[in-house]
């Protein structure tokens, strides 16, 4: 982590210079954003529905179709991100 912080400000001034490496910048920025979240999300939903499988494994098969739908929608984030870091890389 301290390289991150001590390398992210050298990264942003020589992107800086010009506007395709601001753009590279800014897509890694975006696609790691949105896939921390992303992942994060569906930890937490997985988490959840197995404790509720837990609890009432009777209906274990609807948790299971209830979590895969939210799984097709938290995983639109990551989709989402990845468009913008395309179009963010081709568009400059």
């Amino acid at each position: 982590m301290d390289l991150l912080v001590t390398l992210l400000p050298a990264i942003a001034v020589a992107a800086a210079t010009d506007a395709k490496g601001m753009a590279a910048l800014a897509a890694g920025l975006a696609i790691g954003i949105g896939a921390c979240g992303s992942a994060l999300g569906m930890g937490i939903a997985a988490g959840k529905a197995v404790d509720a499988g837990a609890r009432q494994p009777e209906i274990f098969g609807k948790i299971q179709a209830l979590l895969l739908t939210a799984i097709v929608f938290i995983e639109s984030v990551a989709i989402y991100s990845l468009v913008v870091a395309l179009l963010l890389i081709f568009t400059v």
